[in-house]
């Protein structure tokens, strides 16, 4: 059986999205790679995207399918700017969408929130 993706996850357990931030290289990379550590440990499944600002400027179509995602989690930088990206890919985010920070947040606070049941 291949792996749940946002399209084919099992209902009501939570969408997770972690963001490598590649790019802009502004998430300190000692947080981006123990989130990415504990997540590959942990049991929950997982999509990563390489980065989220390339994607929203290339308007990449697994962003609506990402946001159309209930319970959905992103780990990735500061909310108002991933609630933006998504906005101007045309793929507004739910008001409920959580959004952890790594740029501010430690990485034990951003998996206890990304893997909490």
């Amino acid at each position: 059986m291949p792996p749940p993706t946002p399209r084919t996850r099992v209902p009501d357990t939570p969408t997770i999205l972690y963001c490598r931030c590649a790019y802009a290289q502004v998430v300190p990379s000692g947080v981006k790679n123990e989130v990415l550590g504990k997540l590959c440990e942990s049991s929950a499944s997982f999509e990563t995207v390489s980065d989220l600002c390339e994607m929203a400027a290339h308007r990449d179509p697994r962003l609506q399918a990402i946001s159309s995602c209930s319970n959905l989690r992103i780990a990735a930088c500061y909310p108002r700017a991933v609630r933006g990206l998504f906005q101007q890919a045309g793929s507004p985010l739910p008001e409920n969408a959580e959004i952890l920070n790594m740029r501010t947040q430690t990485a034990a606070e951003i998996t206890d929130a990304l893997l909490k049941s």
